[in-house]
């Protein structure tokens, strides 16, 4: 089927070169683009199938000009198998509470990720957030998004305690998984693997075929855990191909 995005209604920029967050010496530059607040979930379906990842009211992608090692992922829900240490930590995680609640910044959600951003990523691009920061990159746009809350289990004296969160988009294909974070000191759990496996099965409830992981950078550490998800599909310059 011939992708269709309305170029007459975005323009097209490159940013600067910055050093690589993923490979050590490297530097990128991105292309990116204004999502339009009319129409704008259509034109976020079409550029996350083209390899683009929003952020906000914008979609991105890698334009580096000597490295292509960024290679948008995707996991093909109907053909995906459950490896047996993927079963055991959903197994690990069956006590959890799944809620999917409206794109809406709260402070028990900004606290949580805090500690994850300062414990994880100290000296990642995001470990200066504030609370505004995080209110615009939860509701500032025109997608059709939400976020899921894990929860322990509830008590009498209340809600369970929140541990992990994920902003999750609503495509016409599938679930894209924007931007996840969890309780740094609950390892045990692998919370950030639990909830792209929840997705997949979130996904497969529904009835749609993908869950898009965003970038896979071969060789970055930060990156490697993808690779653990297969069958797993790489957008190539003829179109999304099923990594070997």
């Amino acid at each position: 089927m011939t992708q269709h995005v309305p170029t007459r209604q975005l323009r097209f920029y490159m940013t600067s070169v910055a050093p690589c967050p993923y490979l050590p010496g490297k530097t990128e530059r991105k292309v990116f683009a204004n999502l339009p607040f009319t129409d704008g979930a259509h034109v976020n379906d079409e550029l996350t199938i083209a390899g683009f990842r929003r952020s906000q009211n914008i979609a991105y992608r890698p334009a580096c000009e000597a490295c292509d090692a960024c290679v948008s992922v995707r996991l093909p829900v109907a053909d995906f198998t459950f490896s047996r240490s993927q079963r055991r930590i959903l197994a690990r995680n069956n006590d959890l509470s799944r809620s999917l609640v409206e794109a809406e910044a709260t402070t028990e959600q900004f606290q949580l990720l805090r500690r994850y951003l300062t414990t994880r990523h100290p000296t990642g691009g995001m470990s200066d957030m504030g609370w505004l920061d995080y209110v615009a990159m939860v509701e500032d746009t025109a997608v059709r998004t939400h976020l899921i809350e894990y929860r322990l289990p509830s008590t009498d004296a209340g809600p369970g305690d929140l541990v992990a969160v994920s902003l999750t988009d609503l495509l016409n294909d599938g679930l894209s998984m924007v931007y996840s974070f969890y309780d740094p000191t609950m390892l045990r759990r692998s919370l950030g693997r639990f909830a792209i496996l929840d997705h997949v099965r979130q996904a497969e409830i529904v009835g749609l075929p993908f869950v898009y992981l965003g970038y896979w950078v071969q060789g970055s550490e930060k990156m490697d855990y993808k690779a653990d998800f297969r069958p797993m599909e790489a957008l190539r310059p003829l179109g999304w191909e099923r990594l070997p």
